[in-house]
């Protein structure tokens, strides 16, 4: 678990009338916002203390823990503190469905990559026989082929340094190989963790 230095979280920003600061929680791998609340001082200290995000509810004037009735607890990475000292990020892991209403955040939009590896893995269970990525997903000759034939494909425009062709191809690349992933159990959250884990 990564941390601000404590002397930075000594001098938060806190709301002078409510004594409450926001606090965003970010997908730690994918980058997708999860959902924002508000967290008091000792709500902070419960999240450090626990490595899982605790916040203040407004409505009901009381700490509580997310998850801590549902399950769907966000586990601590990484929290940063923004420029102004008044908000703060958590970097989390979820355990399940961020918004109380059971969707994946409350936002209901997430990054490019994730909502193609959702929609690739929807398919995966209910597109027909029609569906291209069904039929990638059923045929394994076909899949890996179409693998080994976008990379070949992105290796030549890139030996062209044809712009348009290579975000093209790598599009291409990126979506067969996200089919893969699905295929051999792979989601993409396992791919960026790993990516993650090798960032210095």
């Amino acid at each position: 678990m990564k941390l601000p230095d404590r002397q930075i979280l000594e001098t938060l920003k806190f709301d002078l009338h409510t004594g409450l600061l926001p606090v965003i929680a970010q997908h730690a791998f994918t980058g997708e916002v999860l959902m924002l609340a508000y967290a008091s001082r000792e709500a902070i200290d419960r999240t450090i203390e626990s490595g899982q995000l605790w916040f203040y509810s407004r409505s009901r004037a009381q700490l509580w823990r997310k998850g801590a009735t549902s399950g769907n607890t966000l586990e601590l990475v990484e929290l940063a503190v923004d420029c102004d000292g008044d908000t703060l990020l958590a970097r989390v892991l979820p355990a399940g469905p961020a918004c109380h209403t059971g969707a994946r955040n409350c936002f209901g939009t997430a990054p490019t990559l994730t909502e193609l590896a959702c929609t690739i893995e929807q398919r995966a269970t209910t597109a027909g026989p029609a569906s291209y990525t069904a039929r990638l997903l059923a045929d394994e000759n076909l899949r890996l082929k179409k693998l080994g034939e976008e990379a070949v494909e992105l290796v030549l425009a890139c030996a062209k340094v044809d712009r348009d062709r290579v975000a093209e191809e790598a599009a291409d690349l990126i979506y067969h190989l996200l089919v893969a992933c699905q295929a051999a159990g792979v989601a993409l959250p396992d791919v960026l963790r790993v990516l993650e884990a090798r960032r210095t």
